[in-house]
């Protein structure tokens, strides 16, 4: 391995745990420490990679988005009109709701960067906002207006309903939840290409 791909296979670790940790315990549940032991590297290679907590958590909230930006299109793809049922049942799914730290960034980093300062605003939005652009694609409508608001609908049924299923104490109840909350998002997805 040379130098250089040894230099991003550790920064890649870097942000792979802050992604988890920022996930799983928020931005203020875990600090430079615990994100370098859980990468496996020094706090001082931890500042090397990514500067300060705050690129951390600027680097775990573009990759999270990121890794929707790349899923959206693959349900579209794969699922073909059956695509918002599919990427639903995934996105409520017992196994994506009991994995935290590996879970969607829309749910887990929203309410953090809801406390951040609005550099983190703005790639927020720019991310979601080509979420959204991704989604309305897969949406037929009398106008790119009404898929974009479709979309937007969609994204805050399944983001709030995954943090619902997440909440309740049985799996009975976050089943419930999880099954209603499908059913409320392919209606509100209307017709689909």
């Amino acid at each position: 391995m040379t130098k250089v791909n040894k230099k991003q296979e550790t920064r890649k670790r870097i942000i792979n745990a802050a992604s988890q940790g920022f996930r799983s315990k928020g931005y203020a549940g875990i600090g430079v420490d615990g994100i370098a032991k859980e990468a496996g590297v020094t706090s001082g290679a931890f500042y090397a990679h990514l500067g300060s907590k705050d690129g951390a958590f600027e680097a775990a909230l573009t990759a999270g988005l990121d890794e929707v930006i790349v899923a959206v299109p693959e349900f579209q793809l794969q699922n073909s009109q059956d695509w918002i049922k599919a990427f639903s049942e995934y996105y409520l799914g017992q196994d994506h709701r009991d994995n935290l730290s590996c879970g969607c960034a829309m749910t887990t980093l929203s309410p953090e960067v809801v406390r951040t300062k609005p550099e983190f605003h703005a790639i927020y939005e720019e991310k979601m906002l080509t979420i959204v652009k991704l989604m309305a694609k897969g949406f037929e409508g009398s106008s790119h207006e009404e898929c974009i608001s479709r979309a937007w609908v969609v994204l805050g049924i399944l983001i709030g309903g995954l943090t619902m299923a997440r909440a309740v104490n049985s799996v009975e109840t976050a089943n419930q939840v999880a099954n209603s909350i499908t059913k409320a998002a392919i209606s509100a997805a209307g017709k689909i290409k």
